[in-house]
């Protein structure tokens, strides 16, 4: 499945008060375990793609984990986005809009929650929450039968866990179901 571009948002310059549209999910038919994150960065937003601040982990994490082949480059967004679901991932966010001034989870306002079980994923084994505001709603994501796993946020906001200690926490989760 292609990537999907969402209704695109006014993010430049959003005040309080200002409703954010979330991407598009980006999953496949054979997607085995589902990351999914609180809500797209300013950053993200701004470029329609997921985890698009330079300085956050979560593509880096992922090429630490599978080496060979090389991720594609951060100017082939669509390259990424294949090499993503073909080691059978997916990536969404718990909401779908909220009202936010700047990237921190901590200014989310009035969120609206993604119909994550609407997603229908037939091998879906396992999901992944990308940090603390996303397993927040581990309570939903636990109705679909699958183990729930609280990741390490791989924001530049969580400084206090190192590289190695994220890389080692998200390398558990993909091990368990078989993606490693």
């Amino acid at each position: 499945m292609k990537p999907t571009a969402a209704p695109s948002s006014t993010v430049a310059g959003a005040t309080a008060g200002s409703v954010l549209t979330g991407l598009a999910p980006l999953v496949s038919s054979n997607t085995r375990v589902l990351i999914l994150g609180s809500f797209p960065g300013v950053k993200s937003l701004a470029q329609q793609q997921y985890y698009a601040h330079p300085q956050n982990q979560f593509w880096k994490i992922l090429q630490a984990l599978w080496p060979d082949p090389a991720l594609p480059g951060a100017d082939s967004y669509r390259a990424r986005c294949a090499w993503l679901l073909d080691r059978g991932l997916g990536v969404w966010d718990v909401y779908g809009a909220c009202e936010r001034e700047g990237s921190l989870d901590t200014a989310i306002r009035s969120p609206v929650v993604n119909d994550i079980a609407g997603l229908q994923l037939p091998k879906l084994a396992a999901i992944a929450h990308n940090g603390g505001e996303s397993f927040k709603h581990a309570r939903h994501t636990r109705t679909l039968g699958v183990p729930v796993y609280s990741l390490p946020s791989t924001s530049p906001a969580n400084a206090s866990w190192s590289f190695e200690r994220k890389l080692a926490a998200w390398r558990e989760v993909f091990v368990a179901h078989h993606l490693l």
